[in-house]
């Protein structure tokens, strides 16, 4: 999956494989033949979880699925992570990242009144997905733990997004309110404004009173009547909006933070780029990062610590798998396969 090391399109260099498998070891198995199900399913009964993304009802045609497994391990947790989940008219349509955008609702109240939805950048749905199937999963190892029995963990996509317009679907519940986007003009404070050397966002609250928050402008006709409100200063946005823009746009990002923050106690962000977020120091302080030597790639420092715990914090252990890197290690540990086992799958193609 692209993005591709210096572009060039090779399995080795993906940088989403390089980030999302650290610390795991890799092997190939072409399950799709008879040979390959088979030892799949000798994997599966040594194992505590399998994770799956494969549409619904391909698995139960290998007679791979979690009913089958579970014959034979009946401790498994099987996760399945899909566009629209394992039922409902939906559940055998294929999507992507911006179908999971336009179908869970999250489109319709991103960007502004006078275009098209817009969707977020990057693929934060799939990786949304990934996170709560992880919980999801650890949540029924536990039970598994006193039970001794496993299940089926259906995650989709599409609800996964869905979840997390925390305002919009109760407000519409209760009250039959829908969520706009925003409007394109007199609609800046609140959102995104720009300054000398990139953009910020400031909001109200936060301990800070307005008259604090247009002393931090230095614009005194913010404190007149019409933005006395927050009522008053969406009807007078347009030109609160030209206050606002003619008193940042010679000022810096770290100035404006740093004052906003430490002297006035306002709700406000700036708008960090990768090389901002490389260098930042709260991250760089709190040992987010991580420095990785890959074999084909090389040195590259990644995303790593998602969260901090004591006594047991996130270890690195090693870089993401080579193709079949540790074919004949994890053959050899689980299903103790030798030599002759692992040169016959090969010479059939299962491995």
């Amino acid at each position: 999956m692209p993005p591709f090391f210096h572009d060039e399109s090779d399995p080795e260099k993906s940088l989403f494989f390089l980030l999302l498998n650290l610390n795991k070891r890799g092997i190939t198995l072409d399950v799709e033949t008879p040979e390959g199900a088979r030892t799949f399913t000798a994997l599966a009964r040594r194992a505590d979880v399998v994770v799956e993304t494969f549409l619904p009802g391909h698995l139960a045609r290998l007679g791979l699925d979690h009913a089958a497994l579970e014959r034979v391990q009946p401790a498994l947790v099987m996760t399945s992570i899909t566009p629209f989940g394992q039922s409902g008219p939906h559940r055998d349509y294929a999507g992507d990242e911006i179908v999971a955008y336009a179908m869970s609702g999250m489109m319709s109240i991103s960007g502004t009144t006078d275009r098209e939805p817009l969707k977020h950048g990057g693929f934060q749905a799939q990786y949304e997905a990934g996170l709560n199937g992880a919980l999801a999963t650890l949540f029924t190892l536990v039970l598994r733990d006193r039970t001794g029995i496993g299940q089926h963990v259906d995650v989709s996509t599409q609800e996964v997004v869905t979840s997390t317009l925390v305002a919009n679907q109760p407000f519409y519940s209760f009250a039959g309110g829908v969520q706009s986007r925003r409007r394109p003009g007199g609609a800046m404070f609140g959102n995104v404004m720009p300054c000398r050397d990139g953009y910020f966002v400031s909001q109200a609250g936060g301990g800070a009173t307005w008259d604090e928050i247009a002393d931090f402008y230095g614009r005194p006709e913010l404190k007149d009547g019409r933005f006395a409100d927050a009522d008053r200063r969406i009807v007078n946005g347009p030109a609160l909006d030209e206050l606002l823009l003619e008193a940042t746009k010679h000022r810096t990002m770290a100035e404006m933070f740093r004052t906003a923050s430490e002297q006035h106690r306002m709700l406000f962000g700036i708008v960090q780029t990768p090389a901002d977020l490389a260098q930042c120091a709260q991250l760089e302080t709190r040992d987010f990062y991580q420095e990785v030597e890959h074999p084909v790639i090389g040195t590259m420092k990644v995303p790593f610590r998602l969260w901090n715990m004591t006594p047991t914090p996130v270890t690195y252990r090693r870089p993401a798998p080579m193709l079949g890197q540790h074919n004949a290690e994890v053959y050899a540990e689980w299903l103790g396969y030798g030599d002759d086992e692992l040169t016959r799958l090969r010479d059939l193609g299962v491995i």
